[in-house]
């Protein structure tokens, strides 16, 4: 009889808020791993993309001192091809 009377007078109410706190305390700790493991996913994927874009970007390097390097050729021959042109001249005249 004494329990009986005893589980009359105890009020549950503070034991559901706390079971409700720790259920959504559960559900924000899942979603967050969640997202932790989402931002690891695309922290691995970026990471592989900028290597990607820097290999692109020292291969434009590349072609870049490589077309300056023709355009100077380019124009020592012309300058040669002109001067030969210009002889050429002086001896048909």
């Amino acid at each position: 009889m004494a329990k009986q009377a005893f589980a009359q007078d105890v009020d549950f109410e503070p034991i559901d808020r706390l079971e409700e706190k720790v259920t959504l305390l559960v559900t924000m700790v899942s979603r967050l791993r969640a997202d932790q493991a989402k931002a690891a996913e695309d922290n691995v994927r970026l990471t592989q993309e900028v290597a990607s874009l820097q290999a692109q970007l020292a291969e434009a390097r590349q072609a870049s001192t490589e077309v300056s390097t023709l355009r100077e050729e380019r124009d020592v021959i012309r300058g040669r091809v002109s001067d030969m042109l210009q002889q050429l001249e002086q001896i048909a005249v």
